[in-house]
């Protein structure tokens, strides 16, 4: 056994050190920023503190087992809650749909906008939801799906006529359709989609499993902290195991020899000696200079890239009484809104994700609050960028003020565009990796290893299982135990 090197202290890189860590491994985290989280980050305004990456946090067994591979239990070290509701969606009608804890609940708030009929038709789709959870989950998300040889078993052939028998290879709009007649109620099952960076008309029905981890699973909150409380938490856990962590460090070339790698260089110009190698950064950047030759992946030589994002974080000095933690305000069109992204267009009649996490009381002062505004954007592979975004910002705060949200012009804000994201590492100024086209899913999205290169792993949004809180936790975990196995 010699030392590991973890490249990036996101979640993927964090869970990959907490595990070998606590197997006894010499693991040693270099992170290019002065806190670990990478896109799981944080920033602050004066007084007031916000999450800079993801908001919503889904099966937290998979956070809790990383704690638990390293002898520790996730409820000592970061106590979660679950949100009720886990979304508010509104739509442009000015009715409204809670999605909440429980089926017999839930189904009753279908029953109040959309009718008994459809109700009826919701718990059948929940279950259908179920089954295809069930089809995926443990074959398919929980598994290395960048190994041929995984793919092929008789198990997992078997699984896959499964999913294709409940439909997971129609397009999800059509599934969905295929089992509820609201378009409402559809919107709300479908605009997941975005989270893998396609529209409901190019996603596969697989993705329905999306639907089911955040509307019948749940969303839930770090009860201190914020979200970024995640990776603080998880990269003391790998100190704990025996990790060590350096931060405003930069790795600029991870070195190689004919057994495999050998050492990371760093920009201090110092150089870490290395069996094995865990890149958890982006993953164009890396092959832009920072992994040795031999490390090429076909897979990326013509990389599709997920929508990017316009975020504006406001500080309040007020709060908002009944908001809910996570409200979706849907425009008016919606395919056509899918349609102006993948034509490297501002959506017309845009989607709005606005996040109001009360309960974090330590991101602002006492009676003022925060709020995060998302706009789904192109990303600058698909758009040029210029003189946009003050046009943008501009309509987005005419937006939120006929929403209800009173003026926020003169609100201490903080803002991220696709420059912005660029700016930050994101390839194509997105902080959301390669969209899950058929072509970028599976086996064909970019490997967790690099064959040629033995000892050279991958982890976070670029490789298997994709974006998402809990497909990195499992890259990182996918990582650690490829290393565990291997007999170099």
């Amino acid at each position: 056994m010699g030392p590991t090197v973890v490249i990036g202290a996101g979640l993927g890189g964090l869970a990959a050190a907490m595990r070998l860590a606590a197997a006894g491994r010499d693991v040693t985290v270099v992170e290019a920023r002065d806190v670990p989280g990478g896109c799981c980050g944080t920033a602050r305004l004066g007084e007031y503190r916000f999450d800079t990456g993801p908001s919503v946090l889904t099966m937290p067994g998979v956070l809790a087992d990383a704690f638990a591979a390293a002898g520790e239990d996730l409820e000592s070290w970061l106590p979660l809650r679950r949100l009720d509701p886990y979304y508010r969606l509104r739509y442009h009608d000015g009715s409204h749909l809670d999605v909440v804890a429980g089926e017999d609940a839930m189904a009753e708030e279908v029953r109040r906008l959309c009718g008994a009929a459809e109700a009826g038709r919701y718990r059948r789709f929940r279950a259908r939801l179920a089954e295809l959870f069930a089809a995926e989950w443990d074959a398919f998300i929980d598994r290395d799906m960048t190994r041929l040889r995984n793919l092929a078993r008789p198990a997992a052939l078997t699984r896959l006529a499964r999913l294709a028998a409940l439909g997971g290879f129609r397009r999800l709009d059509r599934l969905v359709a295929g089992h509820l007649t609201d378009p409402r109620l559809i919107r709300a099952h479908t605009f997941q989609a975005l989270y893998v960076g396609l529209s409901p008309r190019q996603a596969l029905g697989i993705y329905a499993v999306i639907a089911h981890m955040d509307t019948v699973g749940g969303v839930y909150f770090p009860r201190h902290g914020g979200m970024h409380a995640i990776p603080q938490a998880m990269a003391a856990v790998a100190e704990k195991a025996g990790a060590r962590l350096r931060y405003g460090v930069r790795a600029v070339r991870v070195e190689a020899g004919s057994s495999g790698v050998s050492g990371v260089r760093l920009d201090t110009g110092e150089r870490l000696a290395a069996r094995d190698v865990v890149v958890a950064c982006d993953l164009p950047y890396a092959h832009a200079g920072l992994l040795p030759r031999g490390a090429g992946d076909w897979r990326l030589r013509r990389p599709r890239y997920s929508p990017s994002c316009l975020v504006l974080h406001f500080g309040l000095d007020r709060r908002l009484p009944g908001q809910a933690h996570h409200t979706l305000h849907f425009g008016r069109e919606w395919h056509s809104s899918f349609a102006d992204l993948a034509r490297g267009r501002p959506q017309g009649d845009p989607n709005l994700l606005v996040t109001y996490p009360e309960s974090d009381s330590g991101a602002a002062p006492a009676g003022h609050a925060t709020l995060t505004v998302l706009e789904p954007a192109p990303n600058l592979q698909r758009a040029r960028w210029d003189g946009l975004t003050p046009r943008l910002e501009e309509r987005l705060l005419g937006r939120l003020a006929d929403l209800g949200y009173g003026d926020l012009s003169g609100a201490p804000r903080l803002g991220f565009d696709p420059p912005g994201w660029a700016g930050l590492g994101h390839s194509a100024g997105t902080p959301f990796a390669l969209d899950h086209r058929f072509r970028q899913t599976a086996w064909f999205r970019p490997a967790g290893a690099a064959r040629r290169v033995p000892g050279l792993h991958f982890a976070g949004m670029y490789t298997a299982p994709g974006v998402g809180v809990p497909p990195v936790l499992i890259s990182g975990r996918l990582a650690a135990e490829r290393i565990l196995e291997a007999r170099r």
